[in-house]
């Protein structure tokens, strides 16, 4: 039987979602419970990566199991894992269902602030007052639509290809002190969020305009985009799947 589980972290004490040899990872920590609670190994496929520090109020693995679940799994999952990740639910689906393949839609949020704030300081880059949200704003539109985002994607990423179809992108301003970016996709590239936010960072800055923002989408090419925004800010905060992949 496969199984999606849904979950979030926040990524501040780990070296990305996915496991690597050189530092602990979301996907270690909880393959390692997993194995606590129910005796065998399980090997979870995550719907897609983040990098060290990037947090998520949503993320979906899937997984295999023969025999069945616990009813209480995840709660034992939940009090065995550290207080940075969280089980929300694990829902049986068809048997060729697949966590990343199978996403319909991802959307990430940006989040900001212009003040310093030590409870803060994990969860919101704090960037200098004076952004121009209005211009920053029109550059985003141009990210609408399917297109190739070669510019914002990490170099030497094996991809087969750089095309996305983006369907929101936009700043939302929550206070004097606050504001997110917000942005939804059938796929993201490796570093593609936080290479358009620091590009679109120049464009608030007065660096960059708005044609000279066009002219790096349509580049194809990572150096002449802005420095990757830090990741700190950076949410994956929903994945979509057609309802007929869940079970129950």
């Amino acid at each position: 039987m496969r199984y999606f589980i849904s979950f979030s972290y926040k990524g501040t004490a780990f070296h990305g979602s996915q496991t690597q040899p050189n530092g602990v990872t979301v996907q270690e920590t909880m393959e390692q419970a997993f194995a606590t609670i129910l005796r065998v190994p399980v090997a979870l496929t995550f719907s897609g990566r983040t990098d060290a520090g990037v947090h998520a109020e949503q993320m979906v693995a899937h997984f295999d199991q023969d025999k069945a679940l616990p009813a209480n799994l995840a709660s034992r999952l939940n009090n065995l894992l550290p207080s940075s990740i969280a089980i929300h639910d694990i829902r049986p689906v068809t048997n060729e269902a697949h966590a990343r393949f199978d996403a319909v839609a991802r959307t990430y949020h940006y989040r900001i602030t212009m003040r310093k704030d030590p409870f803060a300081a994990e969860l919101r880059t704090r960037v200098a007052r004076g952004l121009d949200f209005e211009a920053m704003n029109s550059a985003a539109q141009l990210l609408l639509g399917r297109q190739d985002f070669a510019s914002f994607c990490r170099v030497h990423t094996d991809v087969k290809t750089t095309i996305c179809d983006v369907r929101e992108a936009r700043w939302i301003i929550e206070n004097d002190n606050e504001a997110t970016f917000v942005i939804t996709a059938d796929r993201f590239l490796r570093n593609m969020v936080r290479a358009v936010v620091g590009t679109l960072f120049e464009v608030g800055r007065g660096k960059m305009t708005q044609e000279q923002f066009r002219a790096v989408i349509a580049a194809q090419d990572r150096r002449s985009a802005g420095h990757s925004a830090p990741p700190e800010g950076l949410f994956l905060v929903a994945i979509d799947y057609p309802r007929d992949l869940f079970l129950e």
